[in-house]
């Protein structure tokens, strides 16, 4: 039996059928980190424009899931937000209309509920069936910025858009490509990994160690594509929860090998985020001088 059954079964995640359970705390850390800077760049585009001024880029992006390890088919509610202090709402609420939760079947379907207010989003999502759930957020888009009549002129949208919306002839055209995807994991009594195949588009992670059977002093493996390859050399932050009641962040700093991998040791339980950013010249846009590439996931580690 593996741990994250045995987690269930001991009903460290009660089902709606236990009533009066006691909730779980909820862990708020803080980081800002130079992948949480472009990982913010490319959710920008969809982010109704706050996130585009020069204050945004020490914010930091996530989701929050209620639950990560469930034992039976139920609802979650699940947080999104733009923060100073990781996991914790005094920024921003962060749109989600791109957002997927993918099932283990396959199918995929839209957040219900849906209620965004200042601070934050907040969604529900209905994981009926057994198996591992991943809920994400890939954004792909152009930015440009020109010169019109000597006034500045700034664009965002997608490359389809780019060749009808954007002068072919603009002054001090300047154009940048950006490619992003943050993701949390729920699994509903048994971990399945049709979710945590990679698409072969853009920054993915592939967790090597189920990423809902994550244990304290127990080491995990991951791996990074750059569409679909090994991506070596990439620098991953994971910070663990309740930075913001700690001196000091006591973030850990990986490096990909030539295959891409990586191995974290889990200094104890409680909520992670881990992200990372790479950039390249393999732009679907010919103007564009380089491609930001940015991933970012919400991970829960159990005790031991």
């Amino acid at each position: 039996m593996s741990r994250l059954l045995r987690f269930a079964q001991a009903s460290a995640y009660p089902s709606p059928a236990a009533p009066g359970a006691a909730p779980r705390a909820s862990s708020r850390p803080s980081s800002r980190t130079v992948g949480a800077r472009r990982l913010l760049a490319g959710l920008a585009l969809s982010v109704a424009g706050v996130l585009a001024g020069p204050a945004a880029h020490a914010h930091n992006v996530w989701l929050l899931p209620s639950s990560t390890i469930l034992s039976a088919p139920q609802w979650i509610t699940v947080d999104a937000a733009v923060s100073n202090d990781l996991f914790y709402f005094n920024h921003v609420a962060l749109g989600i209309d791109e957002l997927l939760i993918h099932a283990p079947g396959g199918e995929t379907s839209k957040p219900e509920n849906v209620s965004r207010g200042k601070l934050r989003t907040t969604f529900d999502a209905n994981l009926d069936k057994d198996g591992t759930y991943k809920i994400a957020i890939a954004r792909g888009g152009v930015s440009a910025s020109w010169k019109e009549n000597g006034a500045p002129k700034r664009w965002r949208g997608t490359a389809e858009r780019f060749a009808t919306e954007v002068p072919a002839n603009a002054q001090d055209l300047q154009v940048n490509e950006t490619s992003s995807r943050l993701e949390t994991f729920v699994t509903v009594r048994k971990p399945t990994d049709a979710v945590l195949k990679p698409t072969g588009r853009g920054l993915e992670l592939v967790p090597l160690t189920h990423p809902n059977d994550l244990v304290a002093d127990e080491a995990a493996t991951f791996q990074l594509l750059v569409d679909g390859k090994p991506a070596n050399g990439l620098e991953v932050t994971v910070t663990p929860g309740g930075v913001r009641y700690r001196d000091k962040p006591e973030e850990a700093k990986y490096k990909t090998d030539a295959n891409g991998k990586f191995v974290v040791k889990w200094p104890g339980p409680g909520m992670y985020w881990l992200d990372t950013d790479t950039s390249d010249d393999k732009t679907s846009v010919k103007q564009a001088r380089e491609r930001r590439l940015s991933y970012a996931a919400t991970l829960e580690v159990m005790p031991k």
